[in-house]
């Protein structure tokens, strides 16, 4: 009959239509594998050649907003021409109060962080370590690589005085110390990088609670200025920030009581400066992270990848403080610093495709054209009826629950004699690899899902 092979090629088309959905049907987003450090590699000991990577969100996304989604400079509408002088391969400035990028220059760049990373150390322990514990120095204290502070094995120095060490002198002995004091550097790492990840930092990997180099670690001026957000609106660790000077103890035969200071080029410079932290190290060059305040407003800068001439990161940091406060508060920005990862929108799945049925010619008529219409008509419900079924089954597919065939009670039948029902049918093996043998009449075993 002419009319089967119409039905038949609707039937074929539902097919097709189930077969994509079930073919495009997959995990909405997953996330990213999110970088890590490697100890076992060799150590950094220069910036990345032709840049380093581009930091995003845990699905690709890019925090703060879209703009932000770039390797080069970026500048608010209207605002007014940026300072001469950036030569800094990463920067970024905005609002301390609203959030709000004013410009940026690779806000994303996942840069060797040195010792502004201890911004981080600071945000992380702060709360985790009481100030008034104290802290006994160790050889390895004094043997820490790069800058220290002067901690001496049999030392005793409170956490309040180790933090002031940490942010002041820039002491890696300091955040040694800190790091045992709080578990372990291991401990210390892992609620590190928790902090970045709760804050919405994420291109920040901490493999040091000192900021050494070690390959895989990062940051960018994205997460600087974010961390040093946070640290401005705690009024304890702003304090540490402005602290200008501390007193080191003396260690009977070890050391004498000395004074440092706080390193921050712009706390005594730049009118209203909220604090900083600088870093160098031969992979990262010069970094720096500062704020301050005009005005009752309040803007956070931070400056990667540069180096001392022509102009030094803490100059160059000044002058993007100069133009921002000349960039009316009302402006829109280019992004915005996020308060938290919840304000890290996931990205959206894609939808999933929708199959388009080429239209079914009619039959020609013919002869038996009415016989074929009653056979199509007969065939488009069994066709829907089989995609239906098709539907309810991949619903179900990875769902397989151990079934077994259970045997109702014998009854009895009138004159008292048992009555055995006749055993249902053993469920039909998976697949030509179904374990297990078939039950018999008298009950049935577990099938096992594969």
């Amino acid at each position: 009959m002419r009319g089967r092979p119409g039905a038949a090629r609707l039937l074929a088309g539902a097919l097709v239509a189930v077969l994509l959905v079930l073919g495009g049907a997959g995990p909405a987003s997953a996330e990213q594998a999110r970088p890590t450090v490697d100890p076992t590699a060799p150590t950094p000991t220069a910036p990345y050649p032709g840049g380093p990577p581009q930091g995003s969100g845990p699905q690709g996304q890019t925090v703060g907003g879209e703009e932000l989604d770039t390797r080069g400079t970026v500048v608010a509408g209207g605002a007014p021409p940026l300072p001469d002088g950036l030569t800094a391969a990463g920067w970024l400035v905005a609002d301390a109060g609203s959030g709000t990028v004013l410009a940026a220059r690779d806000p994303h760049g996942r840069y060797h962080p040195a010792s502004t990373l201890k911004t981080l150390t600071l945000l992380t322990l702060a709360p985790l370590l009481d100030p008034g514990a104290v802290v006994e120095g160790t050889v390895e204290d004094e043997a820490v690589e790069g800058s220290r502070v002067g901690l001496v094995s049999g030392g005793r120095y409170p956490v309040a005085l180790l933090f002031e060490a940490l942010v002041l002198q820039s002491g890696n002995d300091a955040a040694n110390a800190l790091a045992r004091a709080a578990g372990g550097t291991a401990a210390t790492l892992a609620a590190m990088n928790a902090t970045a990840a709760e804050i919405g930092a994420f291109d920040t990997v901490a493999g040091t609670p000192s900021g050494l180099d070690v390959a895989g670690q990062s940051s960018s001026p994205y997460d600087l200025a974010l961390v040093f957000r946070r640290l401005l609106e705690d009024p304890r660790t702003a304090a540490i920030l402005r602290t200008p000077i501390a007193q080191m103890p003396p260690v009977e035969g070890r050391s004498p009581g000395y004074q440092i200071q706080n390193e921050n080029p712009l706390l005594a410079t730049y009118p209203g400066n909220l604090g900083g932290k600088t870093g160098f190290t031969d992979a990262a060059r010069h970094t720096f992270v500062t704020g301050a305040e005009r005005d009752g407003r309040r803007l956070v800068v931070s400056v990667m990848g540069t180096e001392r001439t022509p102009l030094s990161a803490a100059d160059q940091a000044a002058r993007l403080l100069d133009w921002g406060f000349a960039v009316p508060p009302a402006t829109s920005g280019v992004g915005v610093l996020v308060a938290s990862a919840a304000d890290v929108p996931p990205v959206a799945p894609p939808a999933a495709p929708v199959p388009s049925v080429a239209p079914v010619a009619p039959p020609a008529p013919g002869p038996s054209a009415a016989g074929g219409d009653a056979a199509e008509e007969l065939l488009v419900p069994v066709a829907l009826g089989a995609t239906a079924l098709l539907i309810v089954v991949a619903t179900v597919v990875g769902r397989r629950r151990a079934a077994r065939v259970v045997v109702p009670p014998a009854r009895a039948d009138r004159d008292g004699a048992p009555v055995r029902p006749t055993p249902e049918a053993p469920p039909a093996p998976r697949g030509p690899g179904a374990p297990g043998p078939a039950p018999g009449p008298g009950g049935g075993s577990p099938s096992t899902p594969r």
